[in-house]
């Protein structure tokens, strides 16, 4: 699904880049990646993400995409030009990744997963495209905190079959993830690295 202006306006500030820089610290805590990774980035937005990976974790090719045509004209926009040939940008669907089974090193996802309508289609995808062992980082909040009185108001998300933290969790057991690191309020949302058995 793709954001209402609300939620781009808040996603696409500066405040959001410095919390992704706070939660990729996190991550660089949590597990390594190996080197020269192939990554893909979920729901990239405007690219600021993307550049922090490309920075942070130095991969061997990054890929980025986003359902939103406009977010990758901003991507584009928003790209050093040190970040131009080192990231790949297109616009596509977590429902339909465009790689084979089994090719990325690690998927990240800021706060992607609850805008799909069918997330636990998503989450199968994003097994399929990892390599065993692969790492699946996740940013994600739970119902009561983009559905309540205000929220809903300003922004646009899907009202059916939403996760919980049980079901986010034994979504990705099923899924065939184990957790490697995890934060989490279960009233707000989830910071998780999952890890995809062999």
């Amino acid at each position: 699904m793709k954001l209402n202006w609300a939620e781009r306006l808040v996603v696409n500030n500066p405040v959001r880049v410095r919390i992704q820089g706070l939660i990729i610290h996190w991550i660089k805590g949590v597990t390594e990646l190996p080197p020269q990774a192939r990554i893909l980035e979920i729901g990239c937005g405007r690219g600021a993400g993307a550049c922090l990976l490309q920075d942070h974790f130095h991969p061997a090719s990054l890929h980025a995409f986003d359902l939103d045509h406009r977010m990758i004209l901003l991507a584009r926009k928003y790209l050093r030009p040190e970040h131009r040939d080192r990231i790949s940008l297109y616009v596509g669907d977590a429902l339909t990744l465009p790689y084979r089974d089994r090719t990325m090193d690690a998927v990240f996802g800021f706060g992607v997963l609850h805008h799909l309508p069918d997330w636990r289609g998503g989450l199968k995808e994003i097994a399929r495209v990892l390599k065993p062992g692969g790492i699946y980082f996740l940013e994600e909040f739970y119902p009561q905190f983009y559905q309540n009185f205000l929220a809903r108001r300003l922004f646009l998300h899907p009202e059916h079959d939403r996760f919980y933290s049980h079901d986010l969790h034994g979504a990705l057991i099923d899924a065939g993830f184990t957790l490697k690191g995890c934060l989490e309020q279960k009233m707000f949302g989830v910071l998780a690295v999952a890890v995809k058995k062999d």
